[in-house]
């Protein structure tokens, strides 16, 4: 019996064995890095993608408005649907819902320094209803915007690039010419 005692005093008690020990420690370290991880990685990812969107956004807006620009659309009487049909078919691999997701205006503004135009993310919610499609005359000042809705998902990264109260990402590109002598 006295040695039994004896054995059992020299044993470290539990909460020693505990700290001491190395069997888990790898898992639970990865599951503490693990998730601040994976949401940066794909944050990175994702800002890629925004970034490539922006690309392909403004060579596609380059596109629709070397048609205003060149008096295509004034001469060939291309409709507003038409203009939009040709900027979505330039969107690539983002071709597929951009007529519901792209919202453009093109307008005949006074002068490059000072163009007046109504800003429709003023309110902080998507407001298109002072958008127009007016292409303008040979010689006129053009402005053409356009602004394309791209939902986000990761939430932090949606709120630090983000105004809109709906969390979703609107990419502008924006755009100022002198239309060409076409006529």
């Amino acid at each position: 019996m006295a040695r039994r005692l004896q054995r059992d005093t020299n044993r470290p008690s539990f909460a020693r064995r505990l700290i001491s020990a190395r069997e888990g420690s790898t898992a639970v370290e990865f599951a503490l890095l693990a998730l601040p991880f994976f949401m940066l990685l794909f944050a990175i990812l994702e800002v890629g993608l925004i970034l490539l969107l922006d690309a392909v956004l403004e060579t596609a807006a380059t596109d629709a408005g070397r048609l205003v620009r060149t008096g295509q659309v004034q001469m060939q009487g291309i409709t507003p649907e038409v203009i939009k049909n040709r900027f979505c078919a330039q969107m690539s691999v983002f071709a597929n819902d951009c007529q519901s997701r792209a919202t453009m205006d093109i307008r005949v503004v006074d002068s490059f320094s000072n163009p007046i135009a109504p800003d429709p993310t003023k309110t902080n919610v998507f407001d298109p209803s002072e958008l127009k499609i007016e292409p303008g005359n040979a010689g006129d000042t053009v402005l053409v915007r356009i602004w394309y809705k791209h939902q986000v998902v990761m939430p932090f990264l949606s709120q630090a690039i983000s105004k809109m109260k709906s969390g979703e990402v609107y990419l502008t590109t924006t755009m100022a010419f002198r239309n060409e002598p076409y006529q």
